[in-house]
């Protein structure tokens, strides 16, 4: 696989020294630019925009115009695969994704069966290749997917709830049948993941959203072991990253999935994290949000603490603790890379 003309991003991912700290940011296509909610409304819906590759390769283009990011991700969502499962993915306004059809009994459990990425979920695979060419080399491409633990609560509970309860009933109740469904879905992340790489990504990441509700033995056996299934299915091929929501607790197991880097919330402190794991991962992440409303000195030092807090040691993505936010004035966000690589590449 061809080398990008900007690697910096690949370099961290591997902890080898940078001429500056790589930025890119999780939703950096999204409702905060006034050009992508053209395109949403042309699109008609965000579920046409996701399943047209051509729409949705612009949408992953539109900040690469406007910013010097290290790094391009794919327009799409992380319920392609319940979806393409034929659960009845649907979006309401204000009030998220929802499934027509939720899975809620062994019979449903046994119903599922792996989609083909080439067929079923063949637009995404063809937007990653229309990315990766119109990005011509010059930077890293993330394909992505949604961990296994995370897309079963959404199937289980039919939409996002703040209880969960019927998952963790389930889990309760019939941990067995939850470990079925948790190797359907292991199986299917690495046969879509696997179908993105050779469709142009030269990285993958995980969003682990909802794995921050368990802990303990649940936490490691629901959550990061189809994750690690996931890793050893996949390989070293490219760099594979964990965005580990709400496992700022259990950083060392999520270290032992096999994966390249650790994408960290907010509520992780930066440097407490990298003692923890050593030099076995490298760090993504990982500044609030809501920093983005601040005035631009105060963002400018809020970015500065941050790596300043990492420090002087190779493996560090600069992100966000989560997604950027529709309320944010694009302004902030160029200030908010402008210091990022100023500040790094005067202290590397």
């Amino acid at each position: 696989m061809a080398v990008p003309e900007n690697d910096r991003f690949l370099r961290a991912l591997r902890r080898q020294p940078t001429d500056r700290t790589p930025i890119w940011i999780m939703r950096q296509a999204g409702r905060y630019l006034p050009e992508y909610r053209e395109l949403r409304e042309k699109a008609g819906s965000f579920l046409n925009l996701c399943r047209t590759p051509e729409y949705a390769c612009e949408a992953a283009l539109q900040p690469m115009r406007r910013y010097p990011l290290d790094a391009a991700i794919v327009f799409s969502d992380i319920l392609t695969i319940p979806d393409a499962m034929g659960l009845g993915l649907g979006f309401s306004e204000g009030a998220g994704p929802h499934f027509e059809r939720p899975v809620r009994s062994a019979a449903d459990i046994k119903a599922l069966g792996v989609p083909d990425p080439h067929q079923e979920l063949r637009y995404v695979n063809e937007a990653v290749s229309l990315l990766s060419r119109e990005i011509g080399g010059r930077v890293p491409v993330i394909g992505f997917a949604g961990s296994p633990w995370t897309l079963a609560t959404y199937m289980v509970e039919g939409r996002s709830r703040s209880d969960f309860g019927h998952i963790i009933e389930l889990l309760r109740s019939e941990p067995g049948q939850l470990d079925d469904l948790l190797s359907i879905l292991a199986d299917s992340v690495a046969l879509y993941l696997e179908a993105q790489i050779n469709a142009g990504a030269t990285v993958v990441m995980i969003f682990d959203s909802w794995g921050g509700i368990l802990d303990g033995e649940d936490y490691v056996r629901f959550s990061l072991q189809p994750v690690k299934r996931i890793m050893e299915k996949l390989g070293p091929v490219v760099p594979r990253i964990i965005f580990a929501r709400g496992g700022g607790g259990q950083l060392t197991e999520v270290s032992e999935t096999g994966c390249e880097a650790i994408g960290l919330d907010e509520t992780v402190n930066l440097r407490a994290a990298r003692e923890e794991v050593g030099q076995t991962c490298a760090l993504q992440g990982n500044l609030d949000p809501a920093l983005l409303c601040e005035d631009e000195e105060d963002l400018r030092a809020a970015a500065r603490a941050l790596m300043e807090n990492y420090g002087p040691y190779p493996g560090h993505i600069f992100n966000l603790g989560h997604g950027i936010t529709p309320d944010i004035d694009p302004d902030q966000l160029a200030c908010l890379i402008d210091e990022v690589h100023r500040f790094s590449a005067v202290s590397a």
